[in-house]
């Protein structure tokens, strides 16, 4: 019989898959002998098992469950609905962490009678009523799915009503006269009276943890992060212990460096006389871990002793849960700490310099799209000292953001759809924010700490977010926010400075971001494990100096159509579509000529003596033409010509499906004088940069959408004669002349076409397209859906399909090879960016991938790392074998 259930001392932190992240690493941190509650863990498969059986936990799980909690009460002497009374945790735990996405329920065990009890047994009735008016509202919401804020408004009337400040002014009549409410409250929301039955309040709270695995944010959450659905999350029972018994109790989170920088120093928050769920919520404003030095030094020493050990049992920073009971110290979850993507390189380093980690493992184990964050702009140092500060709260992550006043998710999601930039402005955040965190530039709180949801989840997506802001007036129903005098309304300006906490009024201007000596090492280290040389997609001067800074080897795709839109090449480019003899398109292409010349020749220069692959026109001339009827009129005053002659020739090269229409090749062959221009100023600035600057550049000619090797074989005769014509003394040595593989049939027939190519470029955008079926142009709203319905787990435009686009290049590989062993093969598809599809392609044993400029150092990283996780798996294979 398969075993589903497993008490903390049966597992260990390799049993993830198994118990969830929460429920491997509190059955680690039972066997090293630290000091955890009781509780065991209910596994991802019978939470799998659950939604096979229709949402219902069947009789060989529920059999385990019983036989678990019975075990438990025996070891904590403790009775499940009896006396002394057991009361739990019933938590979620997925395999991958995802905080504050899914549900828990604390206190749970509690009902009319055990409540007097447990206030008996710990001498404080007024401590037993809190716990059970937290268990009504957290089991109400979580299981019953009544809103929170029905109980927050019974808490909030009766605080007011009596002139309260805080919880923990409320007395015992306060807390029984709440109760009640609650009560009333649920009966008049579902019918039913409390559940009073501890057994049933633990398998309801049970099934409420599996179905949380499919809530609306939790799927969000997985999206954004590339989670698997098929996952599933353990639940961890465990029994409680309180942080709200008395003052000597107190409840914390503690990172054992700070997640901000990278610092090695402890970075965390606690409250005394409080539940865990008041420090992350934002309901009270916590103090820094340092003052628990002061209050309780012994509990503070055990603390610390405990984070170092976990630090280096796990080889890396620890995000910490912690309780204090009467001055005895708990245990209640590690995991491997969300951090900023500066932070997480300076750990990372750090480490390694520690002798902590190896360098491999420093590389294999960095998240490669924290990189992206690392080159997000600041705000302009200047402009920042002109700004006028409004306020300052707590620098929960960093960043720089700028955009208009939103007060719920909803309003977010739909100003970003419209184009807007946005700070979502909340008095605290909770996990129904998900997708407006996701919408925002930026995030600002009036409530919570360092460790606050606001804080975590912004920093684990890369969001600047300012916590704690406590000078903020919030009114989230009418839309205003208040800063002393100053009222704001929902669509103003303000600006956030993560790094200093500022908060500051109107838009700011930004700055590139700075590189750390720490980011240059571990570049340099994943350099020495890639097989991938990275190159650039870039089609301009600036384009080409931005990537080449970010250490792009070269230019993988530069598409020529791109240098034809500005000034006054979009006109000669349209007299040359309009000219109805190859004599008028020919004295077009002379004035485009020298454009194309001066930019190619500027390139070159740039990359000096790294490989430039230049691509000839692609895109289907009516692209270049104007649409509406002032645009055509504009043409025509600007060529001399007459708006009815425009107007035709548009309607003739008209295209119902210009993507597999007169594009690529296909016009390089029914107007050569195109490519013949396009060749010559290629060879003739490489020619001219080769005699200015001394070295030899290193042009490569490509030639897109060959499907048949004919096609290949005439355009290729076509550019050799005319570099033979214009470099005869081959100063340039062998020009490569290759093709994009974008069309399903060339990857079928790729070992005829090879036998007229010197490399192939798969095109994976068009690719994709042509393969799927799919217009990227036109796909996102069926791609969307597609992945709400669990059709599609990614969209195929950002990361490669890798069992059918993917067996198309194998296949185009294997055949190229045979028709050409000295073939160069690369990918310049967006997909080249994506840290997955990379780990792909460096199986496939290409040569390069090339992507767009701010995509390359993730690029870079991403390779070293697809090596290094490849020199890994071969050496396990040898020593296996051995």
């Amino acid at each position: 019989m398969n075993k589903y259930v497993y008490n903390f001392a049966e597992g260990n932190k390799s049993m993830k898959k198994t118990l969830g992240g929460k429920g491997a690493n509190l059955a680690e941190m039972t066997n090293i002998g630290l000091s955890v509650p009781a509780g065991f863990t209910i596994t991802t498969e019978a939470c799998n098992q659950y939604f096979k059986d229709d949402n219902a936990i069947n009789s060989a799980i529920r059999s385990q469950i019983d036989e678990a909690v019975s075990q438990l009460e025996l070891q904590v002497e403790k009775s499940f609905g009896g006396s002394p009374c057991l009361l739990v945790s019933v938590r979620s735990g997925s395999v991958i962490s995802m905080p504050g996405m899914m549900d828990t329920i604390l206190n749970l065990g509690l009902n009319d009678e055990n409540v007097k009890d447990l206030g008996e047994r710990t001498g404080s009735m007024r401590f037993s009523l809190d716990c059970y008016r937290r268990f009504i509202q957290m089991y109400s919401n979580v299981v019953l799915e009544i809103p929170m804020y029905h109980f927050e408004s019974i808490l909030v009337d009766t605080k007011e009503r009596d002139g309260l400040q805080s919880d923990q002014e409320l007395s015992v009549d306060h807390l029984h006269a709440i109760i009640q409410e609650y009560k009333r409250l649920v009966l008049r929301e579902t019918g039913r009276q409390f559940e009073q039955s501890p057994k049933e309040q633990m398998y309801a709270a049970i099934e409420a943890v599996f179905r949380s695995w499919n809530n609306e944010r939790a799927k969000i959450y997985r999206r954004i992060n590339s989670i698997s659905d098929k996952l599933g999350t353990a639940v961890n029972v465990q029994m409680m212990v309180f942080g709200n018994l008395s003052d000597a109790s107190g409840t914390g989170v503690l990172f054992t460096r700070n997640p901000s920088t990278g610092e090695n120093v402890l970075y965390g928050e606690y409250l005394m006389n409080a539940q865990g769920e008041d420090v992350v919520a934002g309901i009270r404003t916590p103090k820094p871990i340092q003052s628990l030095q002061e209050q309780n030094p012994a509990v503070y020493d055990e603390l610390v002793d405990s984070a170092q050990l976990l630090e280096n049992h796990y080889s890396d920073m620890q995000d910490i849960e912690f309780t204090i009971e009467n001055g005895k110290f708990y245990l209640l979850q590690t995991r491997n700490g969300k951090r900023s993507a500066a932070a997480a390189v300076k750990i990372a380093v750090d480490f390694v310099n520690a002798g902590i980690i190896k360098k491999v493992d420093a590389i294999k184990n960095f998240d490669a799209n924290q990189i992206d964050q690392l080159l997000h702009p600041e705000f302009d140092k200047e402009k920042l000292a002109a700004a006028k500060e409004l306020t300052i709260g707590l620098p929960a992550s960093p960043g720089a953001a700028t955009g208009q006043l939103f007060f719920d998710a909803k309003s977010a999601e739909k100003a970003r759809e419209e184009g807007k930039q946005v700070i979502l402005v909340r008095m605290e955040t909770s996990p129904e924010d998900i997708s407006g965190m996701i919408s925002s530039n930026g995030v600002l709180t009036a409530r919570g700490g360092m460790t606050s949801h606001a804080a975590v989840v912004a920093r684990g997506m890369g969001k600047c977010c300012i916590s704690g802001c406590i000078d903020l007036e919030i009114e989230e129903e009418n839309r205003i926010m208040r800063i002393g005098d100053l009222e704001l309304k929902e669509g103003d300006f303000i600006s956030l400075d993560g790094r200093t906490g500022k908060v500051y009024l109107g838009q700011m201007e930004t700055t590139s971001s700075s590189i750390s000596e720490d980011f240059i090492q571990l570049m340099a280290w994943s350099d020495e494990f890639s097989k991938l040389t990275i190159m650039a997609n870039a089609d301009t001067p600036f384009d080409a100096s931005r990537a080449k800074g970010f250490g792009a080897k070269g230019i993988g795709l530069c598409r020529t159509e791109h240098m034809f839109f500005e000034g006054n090449r979009i006109t000669d480019m349209r007299e040359m579509i309009m000219a109805d003899t190859e004599k008028g398109r020919k004295i077009a292409l002379e004035k485009l000529y020298p454009y194309q010349k001066d930019d190619f020749k500027a390139i070159f220069k740039i990359m000096e003596t790294y490989p430039v692959n230049i691509r000839l026109l692609d895109p289907p001339l009516h692209e270049f033409l104007p649409k509406g009827k002032e645009e055509i009129q504009e043409m025509a005053k600007a060529l001399g010509m007459a708006f009815e002659q425009i107007e035709k020739v548009v309607e003739d090269l008209h295209e119902v499906n210009p993507m597999m229409g007169l594009r690529g090749c296909r016009l390089g062959l029914t107007y050569p004088e195109i490519y013949e221009m396009q060749t010559k100023a290629i060879i003739n600035a490489a020619l001219e940069a080769k005699r200015e600057e001394g070295f030899v550049p290193t042009p490569e000619i490509m030639i897109p959408l060959v499907g048949n090797e004919l096609e290949l074989a005439k355009l290729r005769t076509l550019v050799e004669r005319l570099v033979a014509e214009l470099d005869p003394d081959q100063e340039l040595g062998h020009v490569k002349i290759g093709t994009m593989i974008e069309v399903p049939r060339a990857c079928v027939v790729a070992d005829k076409i090879a036998e007229y190519a010197d490399y192939f470029s798969f095109g994976t955008n068009d690719l994709t397209q042509m393969t799927m079926g799919f217009s990227r142009d036109d796909a996102g709203v069926f791609i969307r859906r597609y992945r709400e319905k669990g059709i599609l787990d990614y969209d195929p435009f950002q990361k490669l399909d890798q069992e059918g686009v993917g067996a198309l290049m194998r296949m185009a590989i294997e055949k190229g090879k045979q028709g050409n062993a000295s073939l160069k093969i690369g990918i310049c598809g967006e997909q080249a960016g994506d840290t997955e599809s990379l780990r792909f392609i460096n199986t496939l044993g290409l040569d390069y991938a090339s992507c767009s400029p701010f995509r390359i150092p993730k690029a870079r990283f991403a390779a070293g790392q697809a090596g290094a996780l490849q020199a890994e798996s071969q050496a396990n294979a040898v020593f296996t074998k051995e």
